[in-house]
């Protein structure tokens, strides 16, 4: 398995790389969001993953490990590919795609090219507790916004007895529309309306 590459970057276009190693050159698929990461490097170091099948030996490279972890278990899912997978992560950056995911969010999913509404339903129901067991409510994970005002607005909705998916969804509504400077009175209030 061929873990990361650290080389010359040879060329470049929005979905591969071709990376220069000792005098090698390898040819690697990557998303838009490693492209957006990498425009401006000479020298760069890819995390990668090595698809080996009967007729080829594919790379798929990744400007950080937290997309290489979203990619990996991504095409985990029966049905979701390699190809699909990238995709996926073109569309939606590693942190997003994994709070669509907990929060059960198929409308998002269902917005990328090539993913219906089965597909989006089966990376849900497939990844939801992994990812929920990775900590993504961990506030000290980066990708959720003033996660402990958020999670202060989500119990008290619960409390309320508005149902623990409704409510997240409405709070992360609100959190969309107001802002991040939002009080947590006032992010409430505005959850409720959407709940």
């Amino acid at each position: 398995m061929i873990a990361f590459l650290k080389g010359k970057l040879v060329l470049k276009e929005p979905t591969l790389v071709v990376i220069e190693v000792n005098g090698v050159g390898y040819q690697v698929n990557i998303s838009l969001n490693t492209f957006s990461e990498i425009k401006d490097k000479e020298d760069i170091l890819l995390s990668t993953y090595l698809q080996v099948r009967e007729d080829a030996h594919i790379l798929y490279g990744f400007s950080n490990e937290a997309e290489k972890a979203m990619f990996q278990n991504l095409i985990s899912v029966n049905g979701v590919g390699p190809g699909t997978a990238m995709v996926v992560l073109s569309h939606l950056p590693p942190q997003e795609l994994r709070s669509a995911i907990v929060r059960e969010d198929t409308h998002t999913l269902q917005a990328v090219k090539g993913i219906g509404g089965k597909t989006a339903q089966r990376i849900i129901l497939e990844l939801k507790d992994k990812l929920r067991k990775e900590g993504v409510d961990d506030p000290n994970i980066p990708g959720f916004p003033h996660n402990t005002q958020r999670r202060e607005a989500l119990s008290a909705l619960v409390t309320l007895g508005i149902g623990r998916s409704a409510a997240e969804k409405s709070v992360d509504a609100a959190l969309k529309k107001l802002g991040n400077t939002v009080s947590l009175e006032e992010l409430v209030k505005e959850a409720l309306k959407n709940a």
